[in-house]
């Protein structure tokens, strides 16, 4: 179904609306509930095209998990099996991922292996 970016706006506003009538308790056979499945889907399907998401790099997942984990690029040296010195050019993009740290980026961070095979 191709949408307009006027009716994607127009569905925006009654999905607004029928939050308000649905509920945890409202039954899937509900048509407000129906209706805004329905909407729901289209909004997203919209939204995947006109609007994507990039994938975040490498760098950015890196800090993410520094962040989650209350990292210092010291820790995240020891972590890896490196020094903080390299840690550095990984993080600037000034050297590529060694095999090695390619293998602990995914183990110990559980960070996705496509977006350290996209670095």
């Amino acid at each position: 179904m191709q949408v307009t970016s006027e009716e994607y706006h127009k569905m925006l506003e009654k999905i607004d609306i029928l939050l308000t009538k649905v509920g945890n308790n409202t039954r899937i056979h509900d048509k407000n509930f129906i209706e805004l499945n329905r909407l729901s889907d289209i909004v997203a399907a919209y939204e995947e095209e006109h609007f994507p998401v990039p994938k975040p790099t490498l760098t950015e997942v890196i800090q993410l998990r520094m962040f989650e984990r209350k990292l210092t690029q010291k820790s995240l040296a020891e972590l890896l099996g490196t020094n903080t010195a390299r840690v550095s050019e990984y993080m600037r993009g000034k050297r590529e991922i060694s095999m090695k740290v390619a293998k602990a980026l995914y183990h110990k961070l559980n960070i996705d292996p496509d977006i350290i095979l996209s670095a």
